[in-house]
């Protein structure tokens, strides 16, 4: 937002300034030069100020000779200015003293011209050497404003414009008396099918549009639409960042912390076993750490690795660590957030159209409110949150296979999930529908990283990795889960009562989960 409100405030201040440079004339007291064979002339050059654009009085009107072929060409275009017959006199001797201008030398101009600081209409004339007093400047150009930014903050004007367009012809549709309505159903069914060749011209054209911002992902080798340029979201890479910084600025863990160390270890392993997958080494990974009770993590597309501590207090060992980690770098080599933002803006403007229809048809405005919910709900459930869960499948396979790669053991990668899962349930919290929400559910996503994990298996053998020590972690937690079941069938809701009384609640969210069934059994 304050990138926004700085471009705002930008935009403001420039209007201002050009608004008062033609509503109000300054007073500008211009010493002339000296030098060898001419003499030294004080003009001041007063305007008053009137509400109009005329100017109501000048006393003269002299330029400075370093910048005559400034001035005669200003003159040339503005010798209405010169009101009294004395400024036109001067105005004929200074297009004299061109030539003049022209050869005289540089160096004495610098060595017996003193520069007085003047102001002119069009452009203020600071202190400067002679060199660059002849050129006219101009400030620096501002870096334009992102196209998909630009979008973002124009949605809600975009929607408001549709339900303008779709509300006025609603309007005018009923404004019209019987006679004239019949004539324009009449006109429609004369003109079906040019109509129809119409609408069929536009959504060839949508068609092409889809096909030729399609690309093929060289790791998947998935199809994905990206209509966004990698410049532009670089950009709002950098904005986000910018954001995510100046909210978690107290909540850093420094280089020296050991679970930073930890952090960075195992990023710095993942990217070097994976340097074959296309994209990975264009990156700059740099690791945040953020002492935090949440769990989570995030990775941006410009390399930003975010990782609270909640998630590290709630893995068991470092091969879990090392999987998620892995599922946050695919998201970025995959460009998951570019693909997700390109279906955002492609469905946005398809339902422009839809909300458009919805004002125009419905009789009242209130129906018309129902329907706009209604269709923003259909679009959330039926593209954008499948749309989501997709990505998270895909990239669990990649992250799987990441770790499978750095010799990590990846039958742990379920292992965390089904501790998830059982932890909500432990705590009582409701199980929501998948289909409710943008990420698979945990026991989906366990049973996914099963079928996987025969495959990662045989990438971890083909990359020379040591081989598998110990039992399976996926055996090791069902037996866990089983006994501790069978110790509390009775009273399993008093102990997670009394468990939840003893405990402070942020402690309790850091304890690893295997420690509580550790103690529960005995083991």
């Amino acid at each position: 937002m304050s990138f926004i409100c700085g471009l705002q405030s930008a935009a403001r201040n420039c209007f201002f300034f050009r608004f008062n440079l033609l509503t109000s004339w300054r007073k500008c007291n211009i010493q002339a030069v000296t030098s060898q064979g001419f003499h030294q002339v004080k003009i001041n050059h007063i305007e008053n100020k009137s509400p109009g654009l005329g100017v109501n009085h000048i006393d003269r009107w002299t330029p400075l000779p370093e910048n005559f072929l400034f001035y005669r060409t200003f003159n040339t275009k503005r010798k209405d200015f010169l009101l009294s017959t004395r400024s036109k006199e001067i105005w004929m001797i200074s297009r004299k003293y061109t030539a003049w201008t022209d050869s005289f030398s540089r160096q004495l101009l610098m060595k017996d011209v003193p520069i007085v600081p003047a102001h002119s209409l069009l452009h203020p004339l600071n202190c400067l050497p002679a060199r660059d007093v002849r050129s006219f400047h101009t400030s620096p150009r501002c870096r334009a404003t992102p196209v998909p930014l630009l979008l973002m903050i124009l949605k809600p004007v975009q929607k408001l414009l549709a339900i303008i367009v779709g509300r006025g012809i609603r309007k005018w549709w009923q404004a019209l008396p019987p006679n004239k309505k019949e004539l324009f159903k009449e006109s429609l069914r004369k003109n079906k099918w040019k109509l129809f060749l119409g609408l069929s011209s536009f959504g060839l054209l949508f068609v092409v549009f889809y096909f030729t911002h399609l690309e093929v992902s060289p790791v998947t080798g998935r199809s994905k639409l990206l209509l966004l340029g990698k410049e532009h979201f670089r950009l709002l890479s950098e904005l986000e960042y910018e954001a995510w910084m100046e909210e978690f600025k107290n909540d850093m863990l420094t280089e020296k912390d050991a679970r930073y160390v930890a952090v960075k270890a195992v990023v710095h392993h993942l990217i070097e076993c994976n340097q074959d997958i296309p994209g990975i080494s264009e990156i700059n990974w740099i690791i945040h750490v953020v002492d935090s009770p949440d769990i989570n993590a995030f990775v941006l597309p410009n390399g930003q690795v975010f990782i609270f501590t909640g998630l590290l207090n709630s893995v068991t060992d470092i091969h879990q660590l090392s999987f998620l980690l892995g599922h946050e770098i695919a998201h970025a080599v995959l460009e998951h957030a570019a693909e997700k933002a390109s279906l955002v803006h492609l469905l946005d403007f398809l339902g422009l159209i839809f909300l458009t229809m919805i004002w125009a048809i419905c009789p009242r405005d209130s129906l018309a409110l129902l329907g706009q919910w209604i269709q923003s709900k259909l679009q959330e459930f039926l593209f954008d949150r499948p749309y989501s869960r997709t990505l998270e499948a895909e990239a669990d396979k990649i992250g799987l296979q990441l770790a499978a790669k750095a010799c990590v053991d990846v039958r742990a990668s379920s292992v965390f999930w089904q501790q998830m899962e059982f932890a909500e349930s432990l705590h009582g919290h409701p199980k929501l529908p998948e289909w409710l929400s943008t990420h698979p559910s945990h026991g989906n996503r366990a049973e996914h990283l099963d079928r996987l994990i025969p495959q990662a298996l045989k990438i971890r053998e083909t990359c020379n990795c040591p081989p598998l020590s110990g039992p399976d972690p996926r055996l090791l937690f069902k037996l866990s889960m089983k006994n501790f079941l069978e110790a509390e069938k009775e009273d399993l809701n008093i102990t997670v009562k009394q468990k939840m009384d003893t405990l402070p609640i942020q402690n309790q969210k850091q304890i690893p989960l295997t420690c509580i069934v550790d103690k529960r059994t005995g083991s």
